[in-house]
This record gives C-alpha cells, sequence and structure tokens, in this order.
C-alpha cells in the first residue's frame, strides 16, 4: 500500500518563544517596566501556525504530508521551508512573495504554562485563490484545513468543488476567526459541513460556530449538519466526540504536565486524522489525540512533542486514556 496522502491548509509562521520568571508575572498580567532591560534563556524558535502544525504531525505519523500557505522571501521564510523540509513535509504547494515578511508570532510563557501571543499576520494574509494550489489539493486523500485569514476564506469555493468530485479527499476541518465569526448559517460553511470527516474545535469555538450556549447542544446541533464526527476538546476536562450514533468522553491523559499550550488542538487534531486512517474506532481515536496533545503539553512550542506511530501505539497498548459514554 502506498503512503497515505495529506495535504494541511491554513497558517505557516515563524515563531519565537520567549519564558518569562514568575517576577515577570502577576495575577493575570505581564509586568515589564518600560525603560529596563531583562536577561532571557531557554528561547525557542520553531515553524507554527496551524497548517505548519498538522502536516509536521501527519507526517511524524508516517503520512506523506504536505502544506499549503504563503511565505516571505525572508529569512524566516527560509528557515520555515528548512525546518519543515527537514521533518518530511512538501513544501511546494507554499507561495512565496517578494518584499512581504513572513507571518510571525513572540510568544511570551509564563512558568505555569500559560502565554501571551504577540502576533503580525504578515504573509499570511496573502493567502488566497490565485496563491492557493488547488490542483495538489485535490490530488491528496485527505485534507485539514485549519485557520485562515478572513481574505482566505475565498479558497471555500475551490475547496468545495474538490469535494464535490466523486474521488474527493476526506476533509478534517478545524475553523478559526472569521469561520467562527460567520458561523453554521454562512452558505459556504453547510456545504464544507456536508464534506467533513472530522470537525475539530475546542469548547469556546464550538459554542460560537454553533452559536449554541453548551458544549452538549453544540456537539448535537453541530452532528446534524454532516459531518461524520464532531469532536470537541475541553482542556483537562478531556474531549468529547459524536458520530451521530454514540455520544463519548475521553479523560486528559494521567500525570498531565503543561509546560506551554501551543498547539495542542493541531496535535489532538493530527492523531485523530491519523487514527481513522488507519481504521481505528472512533474511542481509539480519541485516545491518540489525546496522547498526542498531552506530549505537546510537555513542551515548548507546536511541534517539539509531536509523537511518531510507535510512540502513540505504544501508549495506546498500555496506558491508553479512558473513554466512556458522554454524560453532561
Amino acid at each position: 500500500m502506498s503512503t497515505y496522502r495529506t495535504m494541511s491548509i491554513g497558517s505557516i509562521t515563524y515563531d519565537l518563544f520567549i519564558p518569562l520568571s514568575e517576577d515577570h508575572v502577576e495575577s493575570d498580567k505581564i509586568t515589564l517596566t518600560l525603560g529596563s532591560k531583562h536577561r532571557i534563556k531557554d528561547m525557542v524558535q520553531t515553524p507554527g501556525g496551524g497548517g505548519a502544525n498538522t502536516a509536521t504531525g501527519m507526517s511524524k505519523l508516517g503520512c506523506s504530508a504536505a502544506v499549503a500557505g504563503v511565505l516571505g522571501c525572508d529569512q524566516w521564510g527560509e528557515t520555515v521551508i528548512q525546518e519543515l523540509s527537514e521533518v518530511g513535509v512538501g513544501t511546494d504547494s507554499i507561495t512565496r512573495i517578494e518584499d512581504e515578511i513572513t507571518s510571525f508570532s513572540i510568544i511570551l510563557t509564563s512558568p505555569t504554562g500559560r502565554r501571551t501571543i504577540l502576533h503580525d499576520p504578515g504573509t499570511n494574509a496573502h493567502f488566497h485563490d490565485v496563491t492557493f494550489d488547488k490542483q495538489a489539493a485535490s490530488e491528496v486523500d485527505w485534507v485539514m484545513l485549519s485557520r485562515i485569514a478572513e481574505s482566505a476564506c475565498v479558497i471555500q469555493d475551490d475547496l468545495i468543488e474538490i469535494f464535490q468530485e466523486p474521488t474527493a479527499p476526506k476533509l478534517t476541518w478545524n475553523p478559526g476567526g472569521c469561520q467562527l465569526e460567520a458561523g453554521i448559517s454562512a452558505p459556504n460553511h453547510l456545504s464544507l459541513l456536508q464534506h467533513t470527516t472530522v470537525l475539530m474545535l475546542n469548547r469556546e469555538e464550538a459554542m460560537q460556530f454553533s452559536q449554541t450556549e453548551s458544549l452538549e447542544h453544540a456537539l448535537k446541533s453541530l452532528i446534524e449538519l454532516g459531518p461524520e464526527i464532531v469532536c470537541i476538546t475541553d482542556g483537562i476536562n478531556g474531549s468529547y466526540s459524536s458520530d451521530g450514533v454514540q455520544l463519548l468522553h475521553c479523560t486528559s491523559t494521567n500525570d498531565l504536565t503543561v509546560v506551554e499550550t501551543t498547539g495542542a488542538g493541531d496535535a489532538y487534531t493530527s492523531a485523530i486524522t491519523w487514527a481513522l486512517i488507519q481504521g481505528k474506532s472512533l474511542p481509539q481515536a480519541m485516545q491518540a489525540g489525546t496522547i498526542n496533545a498531552a506530549s505537546v503539553l510537555g513542551h515548548v512550542g507546536a511541534q517539539a512533542g509531536l509523537l511518531s506511530t510507535q510512540d502513540i501505539e505504544t501508549q495506546l497498548d498500555h496506558t491508553p486514556p479512558t473513554v466512556s459514554e458522554a454524560t453532561f
């Protein structure tokens, strides 16, 4: 059997993680005095963004993974291309733009794992139908669509055309930004939902997107719109999922250590998709997602903790999180 082909569509960024000491954090605020100078250590630089994160996750899980997005022809863009290539992610569908700055984030992290993100969308704002590699996306086995800039929402028409074909790829969709604001009533969203295999959201996103006021109502209303599976993550409370027949809850992993939270949702998304590709059941897929997300939470950055197939299989065999019928 040939290697399963996936394409991640979404933001690609250059992330700079700066750890802060307890002296710099007061309640819910970061306190840095203007005019002062602070020494930092253990700074981490890494590719980020939903597109890059899920592509890296799928590559580490043995898929032939590619990513579609936009980078600048600058030093940051070169670094991102190089590091994605080193982990086996195909970069041919990335558009490079002259005289534009690659999207970047400065992420200030506290000792408790909480964060503040300073973000410049940069070249991600230039992702639209002209820079989207529609042909390449139509030729893969599974598309993973994550948060995109408002200007990129025009590619949804192209995606709907792709998914209407008899040989269309499957779709994992994690709506964000303007998609969440438009909600389920947007015509393109109703069409995409009917072609979605896995709809991934966190608790707050799910209620905003579904325009409901509880996780339970969000889960039930979203599954009625056409996705084969709806999965909602809820932090330390675990995750909830439904395939229209089962309504399931998966606990968090035991002894969860949170170093930094960036990319945990993308890690879950990659692993649940991989598990379904492997023919695993929905409970096993939720367990795989939870295991991968927990590993990322134990590292700085969205990609350092991403697990391999063997890593996840071992934990599934020995210490999987508990899955049971959901109760609200």
